[in-house]
């Protein structure tokens, strides 16, 4: 009977697991969604490129540096890799940590001299024969022109490659830091800026609320009892000492109490509208967001106005964003002002509290992005609406 030899049956056999093979791998990374070995190898560069950026961001220290060392030391291919600040080691990640204690001493001439340094098998003296960290290369983390860490890769031998590699990775690292030390420059001004806006709870306001408060003290006392507690309220949440972000639901009850209280001084000449779905008042907003654009449309739209101001304000539900909008027929302003003052400029104020419209706009733009800073619709004499809109669900954002 004539068949296959089974060498011949082996390979034939061998060639047909290789074809299976090659079309489930094919099928895999189809799949997987890459086309190539090459989009793969950029997808996970950029993936680890994330992590430990988001990690870098939070700054320099022994557990942010811990968290992002391994990430780095991946996109660099290298046996260990270590992370100094200008006094310690913060991290050493991968093979040879009996190397770690000598990650200082060749951390120290990078952050005294701020060039990179090349290190080979003299300066990384080892008993152990199967030691893969036998050369390395040290670059420097510059922050503002100033030297603040180093970043260091070993592998089993020096190369070009890996040297250029580390210096862009470091440059990279840099960028980060700077970007996470910006982030927090801007946090720290409008977190001053918001207590700013807290001071201008303003003096006027209060004077204003407890002369109106007085004037009803003996001819209405239940009113005045009534106004002095929404006053209460209104400071307390206004003076509130809590996290950064509030329910709308919670925003729009302060600013009720306000304007309980700008009404007992302008009697019917304020009238006020609220239009608010019900869908929206879960949604977390800045704290002290809404607040200063309705103060702003009462103090400067309605106070020069002659007659009935009305003021409207709306919050209305767009599937997956929240537009929160005031309007008032009063005065207007120019927009060239209101441009200006939104820009941070303090010699744009024409009436309308330009401090509060710009730590409005800066923050929003801050957690949000730059679509979502205020829209500012006036001119004189015609009235002013103030806009925005926020996402329903934003990374980080809860009250």
């Amino acid at each position: 009977m004539q068949g296959f030899h089974l060498p011949t049956a082996i390979v034939v056999t061998a060639v047909f697991l290789l074809l299976l093979a090659g079309l489930w791998l094919r099928r895999r990374r189809v799949q997987s969604g890459f086309l190539s070995e090459t989009d793969r190898i950029t997808y996970e560069t950029l993936r680890m490129g994330s992590q430990a950026g988001r990690h870098l961001r939070s700054g320099l220290t022994p557990e942010h540096a811990h968290r992002s060392a391994r990430y780095l030391r991946q996109m660099l291919g290298a046996s260990a890799l270590a992370i100094c600040d200008s006094q310690d080691l913060l991290v050493w990640s991968g093979h040879g940590d009996h190397h770690a204690d000598q990650a200082l001493q060749h951390a120290e001439r990078v952050l005294r001299t701020g060039d990179t340094a090349v290190l080979t098998r003299a300066d990384l003296p080892c008993g152990h024969v199967e030691c893969d960290v036998r050369a390395g290369v040290v670059v420097p983390l510059v922050v503002e022109d100033r030297v603040i860490g180093t970043l260091a890769a070993y592998a089993d031998r020096t190369s070009a490659g890996l040297a250029r590699a580390t210096e862009q990775v470091g440059t990279w690292v840099c960028g980060q830091l700077e970007l996470g030390e910006l982030d927090r420059e801007r946090t720290r001004a409008m977190e001053a800026e918001l207590r700013s806006l807290r001071a201008q709870i303003s003096p006027h306001f209060i004077y204003n609320s407890l002369t109106a408060i007085a004037s009803f003290v003996r001819t209405d006392p239940d009113r005045a009892r009534e106004l002095i507690l929404e006053f209460a309220d209104f400071t307390r949440y206004a003076l509130r000492r809590g996290g950064a972000f509030t329910p709308l639901a919670d925003e729009l009850r302060n600013i009720e109490r306000y304007l309980v209280l700008e009404q007992a001084r302008f009697g019917d000449r304020l009238q006020v509208h609220l239009l608010v779905a019900p869908e929206v008042l879960t949604v977390a907003v800045p704290y002290l967001a809404v607040q200063p654009l309705v103060e702003n449309a009462v103090r400067h739209g309605l106070a020069g106005k002659e007659g009935v101001g009305h003021v409207t304000i709306t919050a209305t539900d767009l599937g997956d964003l929240a537009e929160i909008s005031i309007e008032d027929d009063g005065v207007g302003s120019d927009p060239e002002q209101v441009r200006r003052a939104l820009d941070g400029d303090p010699s744009a104020d024409d009436g309308r509290d330009s401090v509060g419209l710009g730590n409005v706009d800066a923050r929003l733009r801050q957690v949000y992005g730059d679509d979502h800073g205020l829209v500012v619709e006036t001119a004189p004499g015609l009235g002013t609406k103030v806009s925005f809109r926020v996402p329903k669900f934003a990374p980080g954002v809860h009250a």
